[in-house]
């Protein structure tokens, strides 16, 4: 179906054909620059469009340019304003916009996983589970005139995530650029896209009254780690339920009530650790309103699955280019963390073509999204130069059918061989280190030759 232009590419560097296509489907020049027109409030288009400056930040999250300078100066495309006017466009991009392309990537990619077959099993079959958590971006660099005189570190902003673990997909993001401002008091904008039949885990950041309200009267659930603020009764003695690995879980029926008096009823359930929490804690709390046939045991299972955003986000941080600390105006730190989430839910799509060819466990357990990353960062711009612009055109004139066909064509080519991870060992203890005011630097080779 792919013509003889990219049969190199498709015989050495599958995975960057996959992840090219996907792009010119999901996210080509014309549907970013719809989605900007219909979704931006305050800026507009004149003498730039949306989808370069798009195209621009995505070379730079995903590693093939170095910085947003770079990528300008590199871009084949006749841009016709200075990097100054690209810089003044990223610089506004309404966090509002940011948002509505993760939400859309998710929507657009969703049915093609679908139709590979490559959806993960349901962590909580009935359900449509959902992890919610919050991320903040590094310290910027001091380059706004505004923060030349401090020292303290600059922070762009953050965002609340929400990541599909059955699909691996974030499927929405709630940006802030206040970067002091509490994860609570965005959980406001986070209600109103709760659905009937969620199952929301989350962090005790997010355990406050309203939301577990508001959760349970749109016919949904959580589970949630219990605030220590957060106001209970007991209705019952707490009981064992059994182990579960890590440690031994027991439950207990407790009640909440809201400013107007409305109760909830819940199920507490205490989790004695084997071993303490990075923070000391040996015992941990959970809350929930799921039904006795989601046992105690299964709930602890899943709150575990929690970690999922977080090697979500490790993975960002580590493979991606998602926090650009150059970019230190809130708008341009939250667009190029969006362009991140894209990039993985991209990365997203290409790994469930391989679990629909090689198998699920295969994938999840050999298969290093590091590698991946460097794979396509490594031939992006090569292949960029080799195939021209308009080949990639067919793959948005495909049907989802054979759009999907191709994916698992392009998985049964690749080589898992060359992405295997490596998982290394427990960390050792550092040794005690000598310090020596006189001898303020030392001899790698002398200490070498002591041997």
């Amino acid at each position: 179906m792919l013509g003889k232009i990219f049969q190199r590419f498709v015989e050495r560097s599958p995975i960057s054909v996959m992840a090219r296509g996907l792009l010119e489907r999901v996210l080509d020049s014309n549907k970013v620059d719809e989605l900007f027109e219909r979704v931006a409030k305050r800026q507009y288009t004149r003498d730039l469009l949306f989808s370069v400056v798009f195209d621009l930040m995505s070379g730079v999250v995903c590693g093939s340019h170095q910085s947003v300078h770079a990528a300008y100066q590199a871009s084949d495309q006749e841009i016709a304003v200075s990097v100054t006017s690209v810089y003044n466009k990223l610089n506004g991009v309404e966090a509002g916009t940011s948002a509505s392309l993760v939400r859309y990537s998710a929507q657009a990619t969703r049915p093609i996983i679908e139709k590979m077959g490559g959806t993960l099993p349901p962590l909580l079959p009935g359900y449509q589970v959902k992890i919610l958590d919050g991320n903040c971006l590094e310290a910027t660099e001091h380059r706004i005139h505004e923060l030349r005189g401090t020292a303290a570190g600059a922070l762009p902003g953050k965002s609340l995530v929400v990541l599909d673990p059955a699909l691996k997909l974030v499927v929405d993001v709630f940006p802030c650029e206040d970067g002091h401002a509490q994860e609570r008091a965005l959980l406001d904008q986070v209600l109103p896209t709760v659905e009937a039949g969620d199952c929301w885990i989350e962090d005790r950041n997010f355990c406050t009254l309203k939301f577990l309200f508001t959760v349970a009267e749109r016919d949904a659930y959580f589970i949630v780690r219990q605030h220590k603020n957060l106001p209970w009764e007991t209705r019952g003695r707490m009981v064992r339920v059994g182990p579960v690995d890590g440690g031994m879980v027991h439950e207990q029926p407790v009640v909440v009530r809201d400013g107007q008096g409305n109760e909830l009823r819940l199920r507490r359930i205490r989790i004695r650790l084997d071993q303490p929490t990075r923070d000391g804690e040996r015992e941990v709390f959970l809350l929930t309103h799921l039904p006795k046939k989601v046992n105690a045991r299964k709930v602890a299972r899943l709150y575990r699955k929690r970690w999922t955003i977080e090697t979500a986000f490790q993975e960002l941080a580590e493979h991606l280019n998602s926090e650009i600390n150059t970019l230190g105006y809130p708008k341009a730190a939250l667009f190029g963390f969006s362009i991140a989430l894209i990039a993985y839910n991209v990365m997203s799509v290409v790994k469930a073509a391989l679990r629909s060819v090689h198998g699920a466990e295969t994938i999840e357990r050999e298969v290093s999204g590091y590698y991946v990353a460097d794979e396509i960062s490594a031939t992006y711009r090569g292949m960029m130069i080799a195939i021209p612009e308009k080949q990639w055109q067919l793959f948005s004139r495909m049907t989802i059918q054979e759009f999907a066909r191709v994916l698992r064509m392009l998985a049964s080519n690749v080589n898992l061989r060359k992405y295997k991870k490596h998982p290394r060992g427990p960390k050792k203890p550092p040794p005690p280190r000598r310090r020596d005011k006189n001898r303020p630097h030392v001899s790698t080779f002398r200490l070498i030759a002591q041997r």
